[in-house]
């Protein structure tokens, strides 16, 4: 079946429309967002491993644990510490930073981004990689089809928001949730080394309380 001039040429504009709307739009300056999700996943790697060595050393009830449970161990230790990085990035940015204050700039407030919000938002990518193979590869034991959906949507709306510019400050806003992760991690790290009856156990469960009223508030 033979296709028109006409066609063919409204198939090529469209095609090229697509093409500018992907170097001019998502990927206007790679440098910044893919540099800064590499270093999400090398910093990743560097904490997995730096939980694992000290709690070899220095934690007893580490080297009393099963494989599976000292992976996920050192994964926790790793989710801590991204949570506690794009926790404290989500409160600056919505309660300190300038940058989304209508007295320092002009326009919508949906489409303002900076090189510094960029970047914290591609270290959480890499964070979302690293987990995201994890899962996929102790599935279902560090998590099921919760986490796996999760981290999927995380990953979309925060690499859409990266890439685009767009809705930083509403993505940022989410992320604040992350500050109930560690005491989550800590709940786990207690209750795995036997001292869910120690006082720890109940002031971190006082702390993850407090957490959740930060959240929902």
């Amino acid at each position: 079946m033979a296709v028109s001039a006409e066609t063919v040429m409204a198939i090529k504009t469209y095609q090229n429309q697509a093409e500018a709307l992907v170097k001019n739009y998502f990927l206007a300056d790679p440098f910044i967002p893919y540099t800064s999700v590499l270093g999400g996943i090398f910093a990743c790697k560097v904490v997995y491993d730096l939980t694992q060595l000290v709690s070899t050393f220095y934690i007893k009830a580490y080297n009393g644990l099963t494989k599976i449970q000292r992976i996920e161990w050192n994964n926790r230790g790793m989710s801590t510490i991204h949570a506690i990085f794009i926790t404290a990035m989500s409160l600056y940015f919505v309660f300190w930073s300038d940058l989304f204050s209508d007295q320092q700039h002009t326009g919508l407030v949906t489409l303002r981004s900076s090189q510094l919000s960029i970047v914290g938002l591609g270290v959480s990518i890499g964070y979302f990689f690293v987990d995201f193979g994890m899962i996929f590869l102790y599935y279902p034991t560090l998590g099921g089809k919760e986490y796996v959906i999760h981290h999927s949507l995380s990953t979309i709306a925060v690499a859409y928001s990266m890439l685009s510019g767009e809705l930083q400050l509403y993505t940022y806003m989410c992320l604040i949730s992350e500050v109930t992760t560690p005491e989550i991690n800590m709940r786990w790290y207690l209750d795995t080394a036997g001292l869910k009856r120690s006082a720890a156990y109940l002031i971190n469960g006082l702390a993850i309380f407090l957490a959740w009223l930060v959240r929902s508030s």
